[in-house]
């Protein structure tokens, strides 16, 4: 068949490479646009990751969860410890933050009535890059009145698995170079200071006294600030020495008080907070908390934290005297978890986290 007519429906003045090389792993990420037409795992990525958000998105309206909108551009930051990007409004001639989290917005939704919220977000850390951090990243948290960090646990289970069949057709994932893992079953639960005290060879609790955890970690050769709490040593223990062998679904549960400033102390043991981080494939992927709510005592931890900036901890929250004055009007008991989209996309497909994101962040050229 001959055709009758024709007309150029765009100008290529740049030829492709070569089909039957592989693009280099800059050129994919840098020129992700040249990736995409010449890799359909690319152009699958994109479209895995579609699918998970939109399953997120289903599971919770199926559990009666609203989605709702918090600002990006805050006058403090907070909901997480890391240093922010700083702009300046001209309008209002005062500094704004972009948001590290939606946490303390959040919050306020559930203080005003809104029980069961989540929000898929945008958050903008100014710190490093690597494998598994980028400075602008999605994020999921959700927060569930008269919920706990058990409720929370289920939630994210079902969650991961709901994506995880939405994109496979089974719990059972396939990554990337190949290899199958099955993300159903009962999920591993372990204690952080069970976790350290199995890795260095000798009990470690909360009351480990904090010159005792200096001496574990000079002997494991863990570096440490000298403002370092005894809460932040057994964290510092923790990731060094245990967090990368935690390959499948591992909640570790009840961190030191001092490193959850928003935390519920735990019902059992109040120098523990009620909260679990969920590592998969040895990154941390989702974290979850029994919420403090009581404004009195989130004052007095929020003051706290404040004066570590007096100590040489350049990360430390404010205090927000908007979010304490909601509190005082009265929260529920509430729990809350936060995901990282991007890391999700990672456990389900064993990429890195620079060709989970479309068009990730680099350096110039």
């Amino acid at each position: 068949m001959l055709a009758d007519e024709w007309a150029m429906a765009a100008k290529s003045v740049r030829p492709l490479p070569v089909g039957h090389k592989d693009l280099s792993e800059e050129t994919r990420v840098r020129q992700r646009y040249v990736d995409l037409v010449m890799r359909s795992q690319a152009r699958d990525t994109v479209r895995n990751r579609a699918t998970a958000v939109r399953a997120l998105r289903h599971t919770l309206h199926n559990r009666g969860f609203l989605e709702v909108e918090t600002p990006m551009l805050q006058l403090l930051q907070g909901g997480a410890t890391a240093r922010p990007f700083v702009t300046h409004s001209n309008a209002l001639d005062t500094d704004l933050f972009l948001r590290i989290a939606p946490e303390l917005y959040l919050k306020r939704a559930v203080v005003g009535g809104i029980e069961r919220v989540f929000e898929i977000n945008r958050n903008f850390r100014n710190e490093g890059i690597d494998s598994t951090h980028s400075p602008e990243f999605a994020m999921l948290e959700a927060y569930e009145a008269y919920g706990s960090y058990d409720t929370m646990a289920e939630l994210t289970q079902t969650l991961v698995m709901d994506c995880a069949r939405e994109v496979y057709g089974s719990t059972v994932v396939t990554h990337a170079d190949g290899s199958e893992h099955d993300l159903g079953g009962k999920w591993r639960e372990i204690t952080l200071f069970g976790a350290v005290s199995e890795a260095v060879g000798e009990e470690v609790t909360p009351d480990t006294p904090e010159s005792e955890l200096r001496r574990i970690a000079a002997r494991h050769e863990v570096e440490i600030s000298d403002s370092d709490t005894a809460g932040q040593i057994a964290l510092e223990l923790f990731e060094k020495l245990v967090e990368h062998n935690l390959i499948e679904p591992t909640f570790v549960r009840d961190y030191p008080i001092d490193v959850r400033p928003l935390t519920r102390a735990h019902r059992d043991n109040p120098r523990l907070a009620e909260a679990w981080d969920l590592y998969v494939f040895g990154v941390e992927l989702a974290t979850a908390y029994s919420e403090l709510v009581d404004p009195v005592v989130q004052r007095e931890r929020l003051e706290a934290q404040s004066r570590l900036a007096h100590r040489g901890d350049d990360q430390p929250m404010p205090v927000d005297e908007d979010f304490l004055r909601a509190l005082e009007y009265g929260m529920p008991p509430s729990g809350g978890m936060g995901m990282g989209i991007d890391r999700l996309l990672m456990t389900l497909t064993g990429l890195g986290i620079r060709e989970t994101i479309l068009f990730p962040l680099l350096r110039p050229e």
